[in-house]
């Protein structure tokens, strides 16, 4: 039987293999020995019931690398009597899955044996390969065990993603992850026990800020630094051993997830909030991350006019220079020309009247159409063009007084209609005043 098979594996697993990495080796078996994530597992909780008791569902365990997703996956594995595939939707298509599936409905009306179906990086399925799991989540003849690192939302159908109870984990605690660490130095079993090592304070701390709540990150560090520790005939891993062995941070960034977007999200309102060192902050967390340059350049870019516009219309110029700086010299010169604007624009005044005159005129052409262009202001290269009208009436500025003049310049059906409404702030104080030197320009609000 499937399950047979699937348990044989467990029990070569648990049998120390010490070319095993040491996060395989210390994968927990158990509930009980499953450190984290206690809003979802713990005592008196739902899935911990459900698997406790073996009446199991359709899942999605969606949560960053490290976190225990697939460890979770391989302990229902184990507390389950059902037959148990796992796969990853990296090397896997929809092949593999008819067939898994052929299986189970055969076990389910045969035996009446269940099959739980995990598969790993469910976000990697296409619309098609997704689709195809549907029916046969629906009706019964699997129960699916999903597993992402992706917003489920924007990468789990959503017919598929109703009949999934999704469980979020959250990144390892400090605590979580310094029990993780104390637990594989001393295990004789799974873990270094036999090597007889201690950890450094100073080196656990290291590893445990390192690792950013991920306990494979975590235990791979531990592991290569425990291996270089041993070969120098030392027997304590100090701060020196673990931050060569970590070679990097590796701050976890996927530049086409939700990280992503909540980092741009992040930045774009500490800037518009006017605070300087968040979006430095935000700013480096993308550019450490790998995100490319040009696209914090674009997105300043439109910012300059979203949120700063003719308040300070400076910050449009030093916007679009730092994009060109980007162009030109790259990473990681071109940082403190993204971090100069990034202040910059913090440290402006703020008026989105522009954005808002520009949803005004969107909304206002929608609703009348393309109205004529006044005849006083149409162009009129051509003799028969002026006979007509065109152009007849215009006045040219140039030829009055501040060079200013009145005409009509809007469509019949939109005259003395208002859409750029300016703020007393920065520059636009400036704009302001002079259009209500003009008259008739204030704002709807205003009384």
């Amino acid at each position: 039987m499937l399950k047979r098979q699937y348990m044989d594996l467990f029990q070569n697993f648990l049998n120390m293999d010490p070319s095993k990495p040491l996060a395989d080796r210390m994968r927990p078996q158990t509930l009980d020995s499953f450190v984290g994530q206690e809003e979802i597992v713990g005592e008196g909780k739902p899935l911990r019931i459900a698997i406790e008791k073996d009446h199991l569902f359709s899942m999605l365990f969606w949560g960053p690398p490290g976190s225990g997703k697939t460890t979770l996956a391989q302990i229902i594995a184990k507390a389950s009597n059902s037959n148990f595939l796992s796969f990853s939707a990296v090397s896997v298509g929809v092949k593999e899955i008819r067939e898994a599936a052929s299986k189970a409905s055969y076990e389910l009306s045969s035996r009446g044996t269940r099959t739980i179906l995990f598969l790993d990086e469910i976000h990697r399925f296409n619309k098609a390969q997704q689709d195809y799991l549907l029916p046969h989540v629906e009706n019964g003849t699997i129960i699916l065990i999903g597993a992402t690192t992706e917003n489920p939302s924007f990468e789990v159908n959503s017919a598929l993603l109703s009949r999934l109870r999704v469980f979020i984990l959250a990144p390892l605690s400090h605590e979580d992850l310094f029990k993780i660490l104390e637990k594989a130095i001393r295990d004789r079993a799974q873990g270094l026990g036999k090597l007889e090592l201690s950890l450094d304070e100073d080196a656990a701390n290291f590893i445990v800020s390192t690792s950013h709540g991920d306990a494979r990150m975590a235990l791979n560090i531990l592991d290569v630094s425990a291996a270089h520790t041993k070969a120098q005939g030392r027997k304590i891993i100090d701060l020196k051993t673990v931050q060569e062995s970590a070679q990097s941070t590796n701050i976890r960034y996927d530049k086409a997830g939700e990280e992503h977007f909540n980092l741009i999200s992040a930045l774009h309102k500490s800037l518009r909030d006017s605070d300087p060192d968040a979006g430095l902050y935000w700013m480096a967390r993308m550019l450490e991350g790998g995100e490319d340059p040009l696209y914090i350049a674009r997105r300043l870019v439109r910012f300059a006019s979203e949120d700063v516009g003719l308040a300070a219309p400076q910050g449009l110029n030093m916007a679009v220079a730092a994009f060109q700086a980007c162009q030109y010299i790259g990473m990681p010169e071109c940082a403190l020309a993204l971090a100069q604007t990034v202040v910059y624009l913090a440290c402006s005044p703020k008026s989105n009247s522009l954005e808002a005159a520009y949803l005004s005129l969107k909304d206002e052409i929608r609703k009348s159409g393309p109205l004529p262009v006044p005849m006083c202001i149409r162009n009129a290269p051509t003799e028969f063009m002026r006979q007509i009208g065109y152009g007849k009436g215009y006045k040219y500025a140039h030829d009055y007084p501040e060079a200013e003049v009145e005409q009509q310049h809007l469509p019949d059906q939109l005259v003395g209609k208002k859409f750029y409404f300016p703020t007393d702030r920065g520059f636009e104080r400036t704009i302001k005043e002079r259009l209500d030197k003009k008259g008739n320009h204030n704002d709807p609000g205003d009384t």
